[in-house]
């Protein structure tokens, strides 16, 4: 009987990298079976994204009284707009034997690293900055000076790449996904992980 507690899925990497794409296909999936832990922000929706489903979007006021009453697991402000992840949803679900998986940027990932230690942090990688560029561009969402802020800040972002433990290329959406799911399920099978249940096991033989 497995009694291991859940995993905590970090999926990162720089803006424009393609990270909702990636997790959203992945939970298209018949076979995923990770709780998705849905992310707090305060930047306005962009076409198609729906509150409660993509992001919850809050006001301002809202968030910085989440961050006073630590209610956040992580928060960043980035190109003006805060985002975060609610603690007690992530807990929880962990405690029950399910994997939550976020999807976050990378001053979170940060923060949820000094509190998750044993977390899994998977960073996405755009297969080159002229590419990583191509894509922000093409969503038509930003103005030419937010283009230029995204892509500096991805370069700072890349250079953070050592706080991960595994580096996933975005070079085709289905590619990265299967990349990630290996990656999850060889976590699954560390020694560290199961040793426990084995142990117990011979306790009772």
């Amino acid at each position: 009987m497995k009694n291991e507690k859940g995993l905590l899925i970090v999926l990162s990497g720089p803006s424009g990298v393609g990270k909702g794409t990636v997790r959203k296909e992945i939970f298209s999936q018949p076979d995923t079976a990770f709780e998705y832990s849905i992310s707090m922000t305060t930047r306005n929706p962009r076409e198609g994204e729906v509150d409660g489903v993509d992001y919850f979007f809050k006001s301002k006021e809202d968030f910085e009284q989440l961050i006073k009453d630590d209610k956040l697991l992580e928060y960043a402000e980035f190109v003006g707009n805060y985002y975060g992840t609610p603690v007690d949803y992530v807990r929880e679900t962990i405690n029950q034997g399910k994997d939550v998986f976020l999807e976050i940027e990378v001053q979170g990932a940060r923060q949820v690293r000094e509190k998750f230690p044993d977390g899994l942090f998977i960073f996405l990688v755009p297969p080159s900055l002229s590419e990583l560029k191509n894509r922000i561009v093409t969503r038509g969402t930003e103005t030419i000076d937010v283009i230029n802020n995204r892509m500096n800040a991805a370069k700072e972002e890349i250079e953070m790449m050592n706080l991960y433990d595994y580096v996933v290329e975005n070079d085709q959406i289905d590619l990265a996904c299967e990349r990630i799911k290996a990656i999850v399920v060889a976590e699954h099978c560390r020694r560290e992980r199961v040793e426990p249940r084995y142990i117990k096991m011979l306790e009772v033989e």
